[in-house]
């Protein structure tokens, strides 16, 4: 039995929800989470990335918009950080934005304004119009 994913929008839909739990076999499993960011969120975060990789040098070195995103979102989740394999550096590890929910995402977009507001980065037209959506919903 496998049945698609349900948005809570209304009572009707909690209802099939409940209907659905009880037609179940036994063993199976029920997960209810946050709705995680879509690819709209996702594609509003890339023309950030994009001003903090071509405006700053972070302690002498430029980063790239993924690198950026990462830099982000281990700041995000506090993530743990490891030795690389050659002992020549250190890498994030357990940092993904796939799998965040839209306030978690929300708060990334956060971060990113906040980087780009203390190194002074003048955001593109692109990007302005995200942040004015983000800070007026």
């Amino acid at each position: 039995m496998k049945a698609p994913p349900l948005r809570l929008i209304n009572q009707a839909v909690r209802n099939r929800a409940k209907q659905l739990i009880d037609l179940a076999p036994e063993g199976y499993i029920v997960t209810i989470k946050e709705e995680t960011r879509t690819l709209d969120q996702n594609a509003k975060l890339w023309p950030m990335l994009a001003d903090l990789s071509s405006q700053i040098e972070w302690h002498g070195v430029k980063l790239s918009s993924d690198e950026w995103k990462d830099f982000a979102t281990a700041t995000l989740k506090a993530q743990k950080f490891v030795p690389n394999l050659e002992g020549s550096g250190f890498i994030a590890v357990g940092g993904r934005t796939s799998s965040m929910g839209k306030k978690k995402f929300s708060d990334l977009l956060e971060i990113i304004y906040m980087i780009g507001a203390r190194n002074e980065v003048e955001w593109s037209g692109e990007s302005r119009s995200v942040i004015d959506e983000f800070q007026n919903p």
